[in-house]
């Protein structure tokens, strides 16, 4: 039985319902680039691995991942974000637009756009190399009044944080959009929630959430310093990705696990941006939020399945038993 029978769906009307939805994506963009390779020596300079560079590939990254997968799984999505003024920009908005992602981006041409450059060696990654500035004050004002003009033209909003200061106004762009009756969805980053206070819902992994609320000895524990932090900082939710043991959902109604549906850990990079924009396109889509919750964590278990920084498609989806 597929996933979509288990849950009651329709394949065909939700794939109806998919594709009038809409997904406003904020936050911290990158280009991921991969080198990939071979090893056959130590070099004589220093004792490091020589790579043979025989490939190489470019993907949308950070948040520009989490509209990729939103559009994957047959949704409409915006990003917003700040970017250089350089060719790294130009390389991602064209990734972007390729894969049917509706661009807004605010060029600043004092900073570098960020880039990750990864080398990977029969399957393993040697190195990863981060170029990254932060973005100017005028150009964070500039984004927030794009923010303002076409928040009203999307029915969720995902703001995904990656620390690299794309998301600095995060808090008045919760306030505007609750005022404007949108969900709003936080990818969280760092060990200062309160900012986020407000939000409908919040994504940390099991570590980024031990670094807020501390450890924990059992489940029980874990559930009590998940309710202390939803209701402390007035969340509808909070939902708690725990890797290999797969994510618990926590709202005022009590707590609601789901095991992984990973068959195999290949490469975790971007899953939460994976689960955030599977959770976002389904609640646009008009999905209850435990739905969207069993299909953000089989949308997961597919993506770590494939190297670096992926995409679950919708067929994919449709197909997980």
């Amino acid at each position: 039985m597929s996933l979509l029978q288990q849950l009651s769906l329709d394949a065909d009307d939700l794939v109806a319902r998919l594709s009038r939805a809409r997904v406003l994506v904020v936050g911290d963009v990158m280009l991921d680039r991969y080198w990939f390779g071979d090893v056959s020596r130590i070099s004589p300079e220093a004792p490091v691995p020589v790579a043979r560079i025989s490939r190489m590939e470019e993907r949308a990254g950070g948040a520009a991942n989490v509209a990729r997968n939103i559009v994957s799984l047959g949704g409409q999505s915006t990003i917003l974000s700040v970017v250089g003024d350089d060719e790294a920009a130009s390389a991602l908005e064209r990734l972007l637009v390729e894969k049917g992602v509706q661009t807004s981006f605010q060029r600043d041409a004092s900073i570098a756009t960020t880039i990750k450059l990864r080398v990977v060696a029969r399957q393993q990654q040697l190195i990863r190399l981060d170029f990254e500035d932060m973005p100017s004050h005028e150009i964070l004002a500039a984004k927030f009044d794009e923010y303002e003009r076409i928040i009203d033209s999307h029915d969720v909003v995902i703001l995904s944080d990656y620390g690299k200061g794309g998301l600095t106004h995060v808090a008045k762009m919760i306030e505007c959009a609750r005022a404007h009756g949108k969900p709003v969805l936080i990818d969280p980053k760092g060990d200062d929630y309160s900012k986020y206070a407000g939000a409908t819902l919040l994504t940390p992994n099991r570590s980024e959430f031990r670094q807020v609320a501390g450890s924990w000895r059992d489940d029980a524990e874990l559930a009590e310093k998940a309710e202390t932090l939803r209701s402390g900082l007035h969340l509808d939710a909070l939902l708690v990705t725990l890797s290999e043991a797969g994510m618990t959902l926590f709202t005022q109604a009590g707590a609601l696990h789901q095991p992984t549906l990973a068959r195999e850990v290949y490469d975790v990079s971007g899953a939460g941006d994976t689960v955030i924009g599977t959770l976002g396109l389904m609640l646009a889509a008009g999905l209850p939020l435990p739905h969207a919750m069993s299909l953000a964590n089989a949308a997961a278990g597919i993506v770590v399945g494939k190297l670096g920084t992926a995409v679950c498609r919708q067929e994919e989806l449709f197909a997980q038993a």
